[in-house]
């Protein structure tokens, strides 16, 4: 794989906590590549290590050891700052548990990134009435997120994940919060998504979820034991 067609690329990654009696492995030497543009699930039992690759990957924590280039970058080692100022730049997260502010209403909740980015205000109304335009939710802009279905309020966080453009999208269980018809719409959203050019990285334990992906991936112990590819969307894809 061409090394700059790399987002992330990990070599021997691992993470340990260590308490003052007990120390667990959560991941014991994980390699892993994944390209621009890619859709990859990551699966496994409880307990595997799947959230855990997550959040490092995502640098909301670091690893004990191993390599982690993001971007060809290394950032395995960097300051909370500087994994701060990459987040902001490149990540959106999209979380089971939807992670709205219940204060704030929908465009309010979607706007947040831009604030952090220091995007103008007449900028910054734009992108957000584009991406809830794009989410189908923009007739909701003005309510809050207890005012609306789960669907919606996955919709509205889909949007803020994606308001600032970035380059990649980890989603965290995006559909374990929801029936099947909102959970089919919000794969949808996410598949969109990858199909206009953003890569999605996926943590699910639902098999009807990662059809939605290129790769499959999965975890066991700390460790990836198989990754498979997705013939059925490769198939779709070469129509």
């Amino acid at each position: 794989m061409n090394q700059e067609a790399l987002i992330i690329e990990t070599q021997q990654l691992q993470k340990k906590y260590i308490t003052d009696t007990v120390e667990t492995t959560a991941l014991a030497g994980v390699d892993l590549k994944i390209a621009k543009g890619e859709f990859v699930a990551i699966m496994g039992p409880s307990g595997c290590g799947k959230s855990t690759l997550l959040n490092i990957l995502g640098m909301l924590d670091s690893p004990s050891a191993g390599s982690f280039r993001f971007l060809g970058q290394e950032v395995a080692n960097v300051s909370e700052r500087q994994r701060a100022k990459l987040r902001k730049q490149n990540l959106g997260f999209v979380f089971q548990s939807f992670n709205l502010i219940d204060e704030l209403t929908v465009a309010e909740n979607i706007a947040l990134p831009l604030a952090y980015l220091g995007i103008p205000k007449a900028e910054a109304e734009q992108r957000v009435q584009q991406a809830m335009e794009r989410m189908g939710i923009a007739h909701r802009r003005n309510h809050f997120p207890q005012q609306l279905s789960g669907g919606q309020q996955q919709r509205a966080a889909i949007a803020r994940a994606t308001v600032s453009s970035p380059s990649l999208i980890l989603a965290d269980e995006p559909t374990g919060n929801l029936d099947s018809v909102h959970g089919r719409e919000v794969m949808a959203l996410l598949s969109e998504l990858n199909e206009a050019g953003t890569t999605v990285v996926m943590v699910t334990h639902s098999p009807s979820d990662a059809e939605y992906a290129h790769r499959v991936v999965n975890l066991f112990d700390g460790q990836i034991v198989t990754e498979n590819l997705n013939v059925k969307r490769h198939a779709t894809e070469l129509l």
